[in-house]
């Protein structure tokens, strides 16, 4: 398989290249989208060897299941058991943006990301391109442009070193996450858990990322871990 790359900021190729995605996603394959904080690798989340072809690519067991990318919150509900009221403010400032939450998974949705415990992690990622690819295909399940135990990838040149020919698609949107450069911990989403809010447990800090611990806490009422 030759991977193909798409200039995202030129309408036409754009155009192919959303084309193509859709065509990739189809066929099982994992494709390299932008996001707001890093460019991620992604693929149809209902797709189990989908799934473990894109675990597999990045050295990863089922032991670290991926993340899933969302175009809206109404894709979100039907997702999950629930979303805490208690998040709405959460939600209405940092989605679309770099949070990724932590929710307990719907019983009636079939799929098999990895070792997920019963649960899912959402995020709508504040970039054009990746939401318009979201509202085109439904939800992804994405990963980091990167080897594990390396830097992810803020270029599509430096996720194509990586990934290579493993990828059938990869959509160039120039650099990616610098904005957040200055910001404490990773250049990746922070992640938190809220499975356990609606049961009476504490919000748990999952990985500080580039939206500060601190501005959650702020709209967060409640106990916290980590």
């Amino acid at each position: 398989m030759q991977a193909q790359r798409f200039d995202a900021s030129e309408p036409g190729s754009r155009l192919a290249g959303m084309t193509a995605a859709v065509e990739a996603l189809a066929g099982g394959e994992s494709i390299v989208l932008p996001t707001d904080t890093v460019y991620g690798i992604g693929c149809d989340p209902f797709r189990a060897s989908a799934v473990q072809a894109l675990l597999a690519l990045k050295g990863r067991s089922r032991a670290m299941p991926p993340p899933v990318l969302i175009p809206d919150l109404e894709r979100a509900t039907a997702l999950v058991t629930s979303i805490p009221e208690a998040l709405a403010p959460a939600l209405e400032r940092f989605w679309p943006g770099a949070l990724t939450v932590i929710f307990r998974a719907s019983p009636e949705v079939s799929w098999d990301l990895g070792d997920t415990g019963g649960t899912v992690a959402l995020r709508m990622p504040a970039h054009d391109v990746a939401l318009e690819l979201l509202r085109l295909v439904g939800p992804l399940a994405v990963s980091s442009a990167n080897l594990t135990g390396q830097r992810p990838a803020q270029s599509v040149d430096e996720a194509i070193v990586q990934l290579g020919e493993g990828v059938g698609v990869y959509l160039d949107a120039g650099a990616v996450g610098h904005s957040f450069s200055d910001s404490p911990g990773s250049s990746g989403s922070t992640i938190i858990d809220a499975s356990s809010v609606d049961a009476g447990g504490a919000w748990r800090v999952v990985r500080r990322g580039v939206v500060p611990i601190e501005a959650l806490v702020s709209v967060l009422p409640g106990e916290w871990e980590g």
